[in-house]
């Protein structure tokens, strides 16, 4: 059939088949546009019912105009009398595909619940009952448009119907006790089927399982599905309503089903604030010379830190708290948003070498204090000063101190308070995270260290900010040798920097062929400052690699909850999304940092390689064209570039691409190596893609599930010797994993 004309379609390439028929992708002369026919399989040409059953899918589908619906354009014969219909082409994926690559987040799989629900609406207010709803019958489009698809079985208002009581029609995990059992069915048949998918997208597997169909209409008849793990409770009550077996106590109206998802599914749910729970906000510094600022912001940041070595305290992080600067927010506003029970608020007034500082702690729940002080000093009492704010806020909440978490207060990394302003000063360059502030940023820690010679906290900021630069692909040889060194430098000083064991685990994870390595000197740092947003965000970078996607879900919870207002957390999410395969939830998770920082090429990077594992890859050429100068040579720039070419399957670009540094990157870094194999996949370049992706497993990526059959970019490989080879070595190395 492929390459045949029929009546004014081309036909491309098969896109699907099933019992009854094959489906080609075809081009329509008339109207310029790609349209999908589906073709009645010859050998049931001549089966006068399953005719009957192809027209009326036909007849059902064309009666219904609406968005959740897929559109029916002609119903049609070829000469030798093949029907086809010809309908609508999406781009996108059944649901069946989706759900194959594991549970959905509650907010998509609700979304796609309320979409099939309307499209259901549409057919039961015309009379017209599915009776074959499942994943397969469902195309999420490109866009996440929702298109119920095959009609085939519908029952249609004032028709006879095409099978005998007491016979089966329909696919038996989907179907209703009524139709299970072969009895006469209404629309409450398609609610109950709409219920099981619902289950199965939060859980991953049907509710009625068995080794056969008997077994599993047994189930049907007889049992109740096991309970949801971690699903709030007006979800459950929805599936329980949807799936009760006597279909008059069922929801009635699939209307209701809308109404009960609806009502609870809105982004303004209140939660109840955590207890422990603290914003630090931003102090405001009300020096007459405004250049201090750094001097307020840092003061911020240290009673963050300090307050995020309490275990029994949560605080939210530096990046979410630095958001209500400048913010005109009433405190329970705040909280509510942050979900918080207390902020601490301040301000510092800093003339010369005196110092003034005034702070209260607020409970957001009813704006009352809880306590307030006022201290006045000089420059050299700040580090008192903050010591006594951390106290008092953990003596005002009643948290009892470990000896540890003692020894963690009142410990005095930085001594000298000019080196510290100089940390102070660097640390708010290194934020910025362009190659000027970072040379800014290590001017200043070196300045710090020439006035007070060696200090542990000092170099680690050097290992970090070096580290960075070698994130950036600036200078990889200088800058691999001084990372390494000033961090090491730091550790022997002080075995117990966080931030030196931050800068390892982020040199260690750059560098590549030591996973563990990395995950244990992250972990480290976290053990000490378990509030580390950075720390978290990194770990997940590694654990990504290493396939251990339980702890990278239950870290991106963490971020959610100490970093909710930052690209951070967010990005927790995307990363989950890229590494398991699933391309909406990973634009999803990077499409706010985008949103925020598109002139950041790390943000327009993720969000265009995001769109191609989502198949929309106009979309993702089209960002990176806007947002990111070709001129620019760092990291991020040249695999937005990678990502481009390889959509646009320019090989010759390609290779002027992957050179000098970029290519040290390339194969220094296991995730760039790995995306840069499978967008070499992409492009259909399959002796590059198959050279980098072993030396990604070769040097510690490992991640079997993704590369074996969660990586929709891997499909054009995926069936080669050499890659069932590979498999075989990551399955191994995976399995026999441990950090």
């Amino acid at each position: 059939m492929i390459g045949k004309t029929i009546s004014h379609y081309k036909i491309l390439e098969e896109i699907g088949s099933g019992g009854m028929s094959i489906v080609y992708k075809a081009e329509d002369f008339n109207l310029k546009r790609s349209i999908a026919l589906k073709f009645l399989s010859p050998i049931l040409t001549g089966v006068e019912e399953t005719r009957k059953r192809f027209i009326t899918e036909a007849q059902s589908a064309s009666a219904l105009d609406h968005p959740n619906i897929c559109t029916i354009h002609e119903i049609d014969a070829t000469d030798d009398g093949r029907m086809f219909i010809a309908m609508n082409f999406y781009e996108g994926e059944t649901l069946n595909r989706k759900i194959s690559r594991g549970p959905l987040d509650i907010p998509e799989a609700v979304n796609i619940a309320i979409q099939i629900s309307q499209g259901l609406s549409k057919a039961h207010e015309k009379g017209i009952i599915h009776r074959d709803i499942k994943p397969g019958n469902i195309m999420i489009t490109s866009d996440n448009v929702v298109k119920i698809l095959d009609f085939g079985l519908a029952k249609l208002p004032d028709h006879t119907a095409l099978t005998r009581t007491g016979t089966m029609l329909g696919t038996v995990a989907y179907m209703s006790p009524q139709q299970a059992g072969g009895e006469k069915v209404d629309h409450r048949t398609d609610i109950w089927s709409l219920g099981v998918i619902l289950y199965e997208m939060l859980c991953g597997c049907p509710p009625f399982q068995g080794d056969n169909e008997q077994a599993m209409m047994y189930a049907i008849l007889n049992k109740d599905p096991k309970p949801l793990i971690k699903v709030p409770e007006y979800i459950e009550k929805v599936i329980h309503k949807a799936l009760i077996k006597d279909a008059d106590k069922r929801y009635q109206d699939i209307q209701e089903l809308i109404k009960d998802l609806k009502a609870k599914s809105a982004p303004d749910i209140e939660l109840p604030a955590m207890e422990n729970s603290i914003v630090v906000l931003p102090f405001k510094d009300f020096s007459e010379n405004k250049e201090n600022e750094y001097f307020s912001d840092g003061l911020t940041e240290e009673i963050i830190t300090d307050l995020s070595k309490v275990k029994n305290l949560l605080v939210i992080s530096r990046g979410s708290a630095m958001t209500f600067k400048d913010s005109d927010k009433k405190l329970k506003e705040i909280g509510k948003e942050l979900n918080v029970q207390y902020a601490l608020e301040g301000s510092v007034r800093k003339a010369g070498n005196d110092l003034r500082i005034n702070v209260q702690l607020i409970d957001t729940k009813n704006d009352t204090h809880v306590w307030a002080e006022k201290y006045s000093g000089t420059i050299e009492d700040v580090f008192d000063i903050q010591e006594k704010v951390s106290r008092s806020i953990v003596d005002a909440l009643q948290l009892k101190l470990t000896p540890e978490e003692e020894k963690k207060l009142a410990k005095r990394p930085i001594k000298n308070i000019q080196a510290y302003e100089c940390y102070l000063r660097a640390r708010q360059e290194s934020w910025l995270f362009t190659p000027d502030a970072l040379q800014r940023a290590l001017g200043y820690l070196q300045t710090g260290l020439d006035i007070i010679g060696e200090n542990a906290m000092l170099y680690a900021g050097m290992g970090y900010v070096h580290s960075q630069c070698l994130n950036m692909g600036i200078d990889m040889e200088v800058n691999i040798d001084k990372a390494r060194e000033y961090a090491e430098k730091a550790l022997q000083l002080d075995p117990e920097s966080g931030e030196a064991h931050l800068a390892l685990g982020l040199l260690s994870q750059i560098l590549g062929g030591n996973e563990r390595k990395s995950i244990t000197h992250l972990r480290q740092a976290l053990a000490i400052n378990p509030g580390d947003a950075h720390a978290k965000a990194w770990l997940n970078v590694s654990l990504c690699n290493v396939g251990m996607m339980e702890k990278v879900r239950f870290i991106a919870e963490e971020l959610k909850q100490i970093d909710p207002l930052t690209p951070m957390s967010r990005c927790g999410y995307g990363l989950l999304g890229l590494f398991e395969g699933n391309g909406d939830q990973a634009v999803e998770g990077f499409y706010e940092w985008f949103r925020l920082e598109p002139q950041n090429p790390a943000a327009v990077y993720y969000y265009a390689l995001a769109l191609v594992y989502a198949g929309r890859l106009k979309e993702a050429t089209a960002i990176i064209d806007q947002h990111i100068h070709i001129d620019w040579a760092d990291t991020f720039t040249k695999s937005s570039l990678m990502v481009k070419y390889a959509a646009e399957k320019d090989i010759q670009k390609i290779k002027k691409l992957v050179t000098g540094d970029f290519e040290k990157t390339v194969r220094n870094d296991l995730q760039t190596t790995y995306f840069v194999s499978v967008l070499y996949a992409l492009a259909g370049f399959k002796e590059e893609a198959f050279e980098l992706l072993e030396h990604a497993v070769n040097h510690g990526f490992i991640n079997y599930p993704l590369m074996s059959e969660k990586d929709p970019l891997l499909e054009t490989i995926r069936g080669e010797e050499r890659f069932k080879k590979l498999m075989k070595q990551a399955k191994h190395e995976w399995e026999t994993f441990d950090a």
